[in-house]
């Protein structure tokens, strides 16, 4: 399971879905009490309504789409380059283990300066990897 960095990009799928599940259960309930009519919807700021702590999940779930992109292809790289060494795995586990910490702390609590720091922590991991896989591609 630790051997291989593609097991890391399958468990940070896996939490991409769960934050997926945990947005529309929490989303359409919060809908339905607001009388919010999905198929009526015209603009997506229609949704700017619902109660904040059911935005902040929906705000995390395309956070999620976003830098994480740039851990996969980091993963995906090393994995057929041939450089997802265990430094490069366990820095990949950091990184979900960190981007499964922000999705926590943004859903439940979103204190932004803890929030931002665990940001950076993962931004800095996905410096290390990309230092890392440019080194070997030289």
């Amino acid at each position: 399971m630790f051997q291989s960095i593609m097991t890391p990009v399958l468990a940070l799928a896996a939490w991409t879905l769960v934050m997926l599940l945990w947005m529309y259960a929490t989303r359409l309930p919060a809908m339905q009490k607001a009388g919010i009519d999905a198929t009526k919807i015209q603009d997506p700021a229609e949704l700017n309504t619902l109660p904040i702590e059911v935005r902040r999940i929906a705000h995390n779930y395309n956070h999620l789409h976003e830098q994480p992109l740039i851990f996969y292809v980091l993963c995906i790289y090393g994995h057929l380059a041939g450089v997802a060494d265990e430094l490069n795995i366990m820095l990949a586990w950091g990184y979900v283990a960190l981007r499964i910490l922000h999705s926590l702390i943004q859903a439940l609590w979103n204190f932004v300066p803890v929030r931002f720091a665990v940001f950076m922590a993962s931004s800095i991991v996905l410096v290390v990897m990309t230092v890392r896989n440019v080194i070997a591609a030289m």
